[in-house]
């Protein structure tokens, strides 16, 4: 039986809270000791390795104002050599690579979050954008690319005459 047939949607309702007995807390820990192991074996995000793509990476931000579209992503550590932007078919497309230096013969890592490899984050365009017109920077790890808008995307505020009424046009006496 569905749970919505089982709960009153209609109504307020409590939850009641029962505390957990010694077998509860035993699976509960035992759940987490497994999540630990998976994640070091596979390392924190497993989605990524089997679905490319998967994570959102870079961050970006998109801004937009009276004449263009601002897209911001924060590439910290890449070197502006290693990234490349492309405006195809109404997306855009920030590509980048990064190689992890070589590893001394002496060092042994304890510890290793810092990856290395490649990646590609594809956005759609916003709508009105002008992608043959974009423009890229890249400064203090933050890339920054700038679409005006299309000049019909471009609204201008439009301003209405108003007639200058005096106080009796608004209240008429009987």
């Amino acid at each position: 039986m569905p749970i919505r047939n089982l709960v009153h949607w209609d109504r307020p309702f409590n939850i009641p809270v029962r505390q957990r007995n010694r077998f509860g807390r035993s699976l509960i820990s035992l759940q987490d000791d497994m999540n630990n192991l998976f994640q070091d074996f596979f390392g924190n995000n497993i989605t990524s390795d089997i679905f490319p793509g998967y994570e959102n990476f870079p961050a970006v931000n998109i801004i937009e104002n009276g004449k263009s579209f601002k897209i911001k992503a924060a590439l910290s550590g890449l070197d502006p050599d290693d990234i490349t932007v492309s405006v195809t078919n109404g997306f855009l497309i920030i590509k980048g690579k990064h190689e992890e230096e070589k590893e001394e013969k002496d060092e042994n890592y304890l510890h290793r979050e810092i990856s290395s490899g490649s990646f590609q984050r594809t956005i759609a365009l916003p709508e009105g954008a002008d992608g043959e017109k974009a423009d890229a920077s890249f400064k203090n790890g933050i890339l920054e690319i700038k679409l005006p808008k299309k000049a019909e995307a471009v609204q201008e505020p439009k301003n209405c005459k108003s007639e200058k009424r005096h106080k009796k046009d608004y209240f008429q006496k009987e």
